[in-house]
């Protein structure tokens, strides 16, 4: 019997950041997988980040993790999402090669000392109360005190394309059935949910020529594009994406084939993200809409596999095939891969702590999809957290310092309400302050207390704060209405003074930006290091009035928490979801309290529910 301190059983998103973090912290760590060939395999779209999401992978940086580094390395275009809105809401999304992704990932792993173990995890070993080690379905045993699961999709996986069914965790690949077993039998909740994945088409037979393009773009405040706090690495080369739509064509194909759908013919039993649905699914509960955006995004730069964004499905190919060629640019598309519906196991995540161990089972944490969340962001953040814990460390974030404290707290202590859990920023009721640029700043100290932070990036980080503080200082120096004054700003292409103020409040201005100012701020030219700093000094400036505002509104609402809600009618709220509509319509939440701690009821939909209170005079007004 082979012992180890922490294994960490599959080699996704969340199980290479768990058996990182272990392994950084000095753990011998074993990493068990079914294809040793597949690790951090994309298993869906070839992206990471997105709204909130992107904050998710700033934060996994900022604490020592491997995700923004690896997508880095993997970039071939990079985008600023929701640029018109503030900077709290606004993401990063990064396509990357989908080949350069995992190889690059799998490195990573291999370098640190973790053993790769081929092979099904099929028993989990639990002798006096508590783990004490894996037995694998060929009937090798490993030991180990800690045991973090990350199966994926893969638990319980049957595969779906039209009345076609297939055990597995994805398209060619086994599942894992007898690990759920064991799961059951120590008493561990299961569910069932559901997933999908879209056709992946040949580039040579799309027509790239009525398409519209998607070119890449990045905020001034992040002008290098990516999402490591760490030294810049070189990019692999750029792509560009497109654009096309569904259309009435292709509706009436989808429509007319719904019978053949798993999801419509009672096949499917698992609930599916309500936020990345099929596009069966779009079809029937947006009947309105004319047409639907799909994005093209080439797979990598020496592959001809493009990824629809858009038509997720799990119907029959010969139906694929029908309704994509009614879509412009595809009209003689080639499918390499068609798409299909994954159904798997999860476990209700309320039966953790905030370690992401199970209750009950010490040594046995969870993380991923197993967890009930969607998405690699997500996964990935559970994983390090677990690798922390099963490894010995502490590593507890709370809802008020990073979005991973949110996404943990959310699933530990409301679950994921019948649904895929997927982050979004209206989640967050902090996020004013939890923002992708000053993700460093919140959790690099908090990294390398917890032992995954090294010696270089500890150096860098505290190089940058110091830089920070001496050009913050400088925003203090008063700033006066004078001829000198204005003729200096006109020379600078900047706006003229009318009252006397700082050089802070200078920069506060939402027409005036870092690279404006640096060189007077600096009284010379500045270093990229210097303005990557004088944009936390602007960022700093443009939000404190916000921040203080949504502390005082935070504060005031800790008082709300008991106000009746009896005989509210919420169809007729604005500024609520759909689905928060529809959750407190059946749940007839008695009080403001009750009804925050519903899945689903976002901060935002509380803070809804508490305008249209005040408004209405049930609550006082804020005072200043």
């Amino acid at each position: 019997m082979t012992a180890w301190d922490v294994i960490v059983v599959g080699a996704g998103h969340a199980g290479c950041e768990a058996a990182l973090a272990a392994s950084k912290r000095g753990s011998r760590v074993a990493l068990v997988t079914l294809r040793d060939d597949q690790i951090g395999r994309l298993s869906c779209n070839p992206a990471i980040g997105g709204l909130a999401k992107g904050c998710l992978v700033r934060e996994i940086d900022a604490l020592g993790g491997a995700m923004g580094e690896v997508t880095d390395r993997a970039t071939i275009q990079f985008r600023r999402l929701n640029t018109r809105k503030g900077l709290a809401v606004q993401a990063s999304r990064a396509q990357v090669d989908s080949a350069i992704y995992p190889a690059t990932m799998a490195d990573r792993v291999r370098a640190s000392g973790v053993a790769i173990v081929t092979g099904e995890a099929a028993d989990i070993v639990v002798e006096g109360g508590r783990v004490t080690g894996l037995r694998l379905a060929d009937g090798r045993t490993l030991a180990a005190p800690a045991l973090v699961l990350t199966t994926g999709t893969f638990l319980g996986g049957v595969l779906h394309r039209g009345s076609e069914q297939v055990a597995g965790g994805r398209v060619d690949e086994g599942a894992a059935y007898a690990l759920s077993r064991s799961l059951r039998g120590l008493g561990v909740t299961l569910g069932r949910l559901k997933t999908g994945t879209t056709a992946r088409l040949r580039a040579s037979s799309v027509d790239w020529s009525v398409l519209e393009p998607q070119e890449e773009n990045v905020d001034p405040t992040d002008p290098e594009g990516r999402f490591s706090f760490g030294e810049a690495v070189n990019r692999p080369g750029t792509i560009r994406c497109f654009v096309t739509y569904t259309n009435a064509d292709t509706h009436a194909v989808i429509r007319g084939s719904l019978d053949q759908s798993p999801l419509y013919t009672g096949v499917i039993t698992g609930t599916g993200p309500r936020y990345c649905p099929s596009i069966e699914d779009k079809v029937v509960r947006f009947a309105d809409r004319a047409r639907h955006q799909l994005f093209l995004e080439p797979e990598g730069l020496t592959t001809e596999r493009v990824y629809v964004n858009g038509v997720s499905t799990s119907l029959p190919a010969a139906v694929q095939d029908a309704f994509l060629r009614t879509i412009p640019g595809l009209q003689q598309a080639e499918v390499m891969q068609y798409g299909y519906a994954v159904e798997y196991d999860f476990a209700d995540p309320t039966q953790l702590g905030h370690d992401l161990q199970v209750r009950g089972i010490p040594g046995l944490y969870l993380a991923g999809q197993i967890c009930g969340t969607s998405g690699y962001e997500e996964a990935a953040a559970q994983g390090l957290v677990a690798g922390v814990h099963a490894s010995g460390g502490t590593l507890h974030l709370g809802r008020d310092q990073a979005y991973i404290g949110v996404l943990i707290d959310d699933l530990v202590t409301r679950g994921v309400g019948g649904e895929p859990y997927r982050m979004f920023p209206s989640r967050a009721e902090h996020r004013l302050s939890l923002r992708e640029d000053n993700a460093d700043r919140r959790l690099t100290a908090i990294g390398r207390a917890t032992g995954l932070v090294d010696d270089a990036r500890w150096a860098s980080h505290s190089a940058h704060l110091e830089t920070i503080a001496r050009l913050d200082l400088r925003g203090d120096r008063p700033l006066h209405p004078s001829v000198e004054t204005r003729e200096m700003l006109a020379a600078a292409g900047l706006p003229s003074l009318t009252q006397s103020g700082t050089w802070r409040s200078l920069l506060a201005r939402p027409e005036v930006c870092a690279d404006d100012v640096a060189g007077l701020w600096l009284d010379g030219s500045a270093t990229q290091n210097e303005l990557r700093a004088l944009r936390q000094v602007e960022i700093d400036a443009k939000y404190r009035g916000y921040i203080a505002r949504d502390l005082g509104r935070r504060a005031e609402g800790d008082g709300l928490s008991q106000v009746s809600l009896m005989g509210t009618d919420y169809g007729t709220i604005p500024g609520l979801s759909t689905e928060a509509k529809e959750r407190l319509t059946r749940t007839q939440p008695a009080t403001l309290a009750d009804a925050a701690r519903l899945p689903g009821v976002t901060p935002a939909a509380v803070d809804a529910l508490v305008m249209v209170l005040r408004r209405a005079g049930s609550l006082p007004s804020m005072q200043g």
